[in-house]
């Protein structure tokens, strides 16, 4: 009888107790906080799941130097401020939770260059939908599908030779496009109301 009224007590006090640590404004919630208890694993799996199951697999975009240039003027009007250029990294960033990476770095003890090593699909499914409580916004209603494909491709070859015009791009060297199309790009559509 005393063991079935410890399950019975541990089952309804247990989760009474985390909700009112959660209710009364216990649980680190501000980006200075210590992360909770596999925070990290919580998150990470069902995310890479989704995308696992959702990315596209063949970009309908080819890689090459327009793409790359018009990829270049894109991550400067709309990537950049968080993830910072070539060189430049973002201020912001540090002072994100989780922090931004930075996409133009290599990875500590890596040659690998921001999301480089990560298949294109993948950064366009990031891309055109965000990621929940990580400040990365979803981008498939300001950008056409054309567009997020070429900031993909850019990335996904930032360990590689770029054109020199994208290189100058991707260091902040040129002024942002002000969301002026790029020959050959299409315009963005317009934002759905």
């Amino acid at each position: 009888m005393r063991f079935l009224l410890g399950v019975v007590i541990g089952v309804l006090l247990v989760p009474a107790l985390v909700l009112g640590w959660f209710r009364y404004g216990h649980a680190p919630v501000a980006v200075g906080d210590s992360p909770l208890p596999q925070e990290k694993l919580i998150t990470s799996v069902p995310l890479e799941a989704r995308i696992d199951r959702e990315m596209p697999q063949n970009p309908p975009v080819q890689a090459d130097e327009t793409t790359f240039v018009a990829g270049a003027h894109l991550y400067n009007d709309h990537c950049a401020v968080c993830h910072g250029f070539h060189g430049k990294p973002a201020a912001i960033a540090a002072h994100m939770f989780p922090s931004a990476p930075q996409l133009w770095e290599k990875h500590r003890n890596s040659d690998v260059i921001g999301v480089s090593d990560d298949p294109p699909g993948e950064t366009y499914w990031k891309t055109a939908n965000g990621i929940r409580l990580t400040g990365m916004p979803a981008f498939k209603d300001l950008l056409s599908e054309t567009e997020m494909w070429q900031v993909s491709l850019l990335l996904a070859n930032a360990d590689k030779p770029l054109p020199p015009e994208a290189v100058e791009i991707v260091r902040g060297e040129q002024p942002a496009a002000n969301n002026a199309p790029v020959q050959g790009t299409p315009a963005a559509p317009a934002k759905k109301q």
